[in-house]
Parts: C-alpha cells; structure tokens; sequence
C-alpha cells in the first residue's frame, strides 16, 4: 500500500468533518432567520391591529365629542328660550351654530372613520390568516434543524473517535506536518497528475519532486503550494 494512504484516509474524515462543521455553524443561522421572518409576520398582524384600534378609537371619540355638543347645544337653547335682551338672545344663536357646526365635523369625521373600519378588519384578518399558517411552517421548520443539529453533532462526534484512530495510522513526522499546513490549506494531500502538475496550486514541480511522488515516498511537498502530493492510486 502507499505510505500516502493512510494521509489520505485522514483526510477524507477530515473533509467530512469540515463539511459538518460548516452546517452546524449554519443550521442554527437558517433557524435565526426563519424565526425572524416569523417575528416580521408578527408585528405585521400587530400593526393592523392597532391601526383597527385606533380607528376603533377615534370613532368613540368623535361621537363623544359630538354628543356633548348636542348636549350643550340643548342647553343654550334652554337659556336662549328665557334670554331676557336681544343682545343675549344673538349672543346665545351664535354659541349655538358653533356648537352645532362642531357636532357636526365630529359626526363626519365618525362616519369617515367608519368608512375605513372594513378594510382595517380585513387587513387584520389576513394577517391573522397569515400568522396562523406561518407559524405552523416556521415550527415544524425549526423542529427539523434542531433534529438535524442533533445529528451532525452526533456524527461528529464518532468522527472525531474514528479520527483518533485513522491518525494513529499515519507516521508522526507526516502526521506533524500534515496537521501544520491543514490550519492554512486545503485539501493537504492532492495528487500530481501526468502532466507533473500540483492538483492543488495547478503549478508544474521539478522534476525531482515528481521522482520522489514516483518512488511513493510518504511525505513529498509541492515546491509551489506544500502540499503532499500523491500519483492517483
């Protein structure tokens, strides 16, 4: 067998345990994400909700304040009823255009307002619509990448039992070296095709490396990049 190979079984469960990595750093960002939208979804129904209040709200104030016009107006005419000069009797019929002019821009602004109620109810029906089917999806979702977390970390962690002993396999001088330059380049091992050039840097070595890769020699560098090179086995 090529020395290389027992190099080249590491880094096969190496790659794979990179791949994991890289997904268990990125399931629990897909999570944040949908769980976000789901939040926007929220607020959206929220929104609609209190702009139906609010309408719900100046309505009630609005017919409040007409109706204590009315009231007052009422009352002014009582007055006006007993008013004991002209002059008062003016005074009292201006009060009460007033008085009257204001129950009625209270009572439009009212009808207005009602006027825009049915569409406040349907935009918080449809959010509630869309809330209620969101949240289902978003759940389900998020069960499914929590499970999946679950067992990329379980399979990592047989991975890094079964990297245990693919590394006792490997020489110590090459396995020092292979786990120097695997922080910095990847893949570590890489063959040396026909054409004597580096599958890693795609550089052409000498022609003394690729004596060396032809010989199976276990730790040969490409002279470009530091890569242990390998001829295709």
């Amino acid at each position: 067998m090529n020395p290389i190979q027992t190099v080249i079984d590491l880094q096969e469960v190496d790659g794979r345990i990179r791949e994991l990595e890289r997904e268990a750093k990125d399931l629990p960002r897909r999570k944040a994400l949908e769980s976000a939208r789901l939040k926007g979804v929220s607020a959206s129904l929220e929104v609609a909700r209190n702009q139906l209040a609010a309408a719900q709200q100046r309505i009630q104030e609005s017919e409040q304040e007409a109706s204590a016009a009315k009231d007052r107006v009422r009352e002014l005419k009582i007055l006006q009823a007993s008013a004991s000069s002209n002059k008062e009797f003016q005074q009292l019929a201006m009060a009460i255009e007033g008085l009257e002019h204001e129950a009625d821009e209270a009572e439009a602004r009212a009808y207005a307002m009602m006027d825009e109620v049915p569409r406040l109810e349907r935009a918080v029906k449809e959010a509630e619509e869309k809330m209620s089917g969101e949240t289902g999806g978003v759940d389900d979702f998020c069960k499914e990448l929590d499970e999946r977390l679950a067992a990329v970390k379980e399979e990592l962690a047989q991975l890094a039992v079964e990297r245990t002993e693919k590394a006792k396999l490997v020489n110590p001088r090459t396995l020092l070296y292979y786990e120097r330059l695997r922080a910095k380049r990847w893949p570590v091992a890489v063959p040396l095709n026909a054409d004597s050039v580096c599958e890693g840097c795609h550089l052409v070595v000498p022609p003394s490396t690729e004596q060396m890769v032809e010989h199976k020699m276990e730790l040969v560098a490409c002279t470009n990049c530091g890569r242990m090179l390998y001829r295709d086995l």
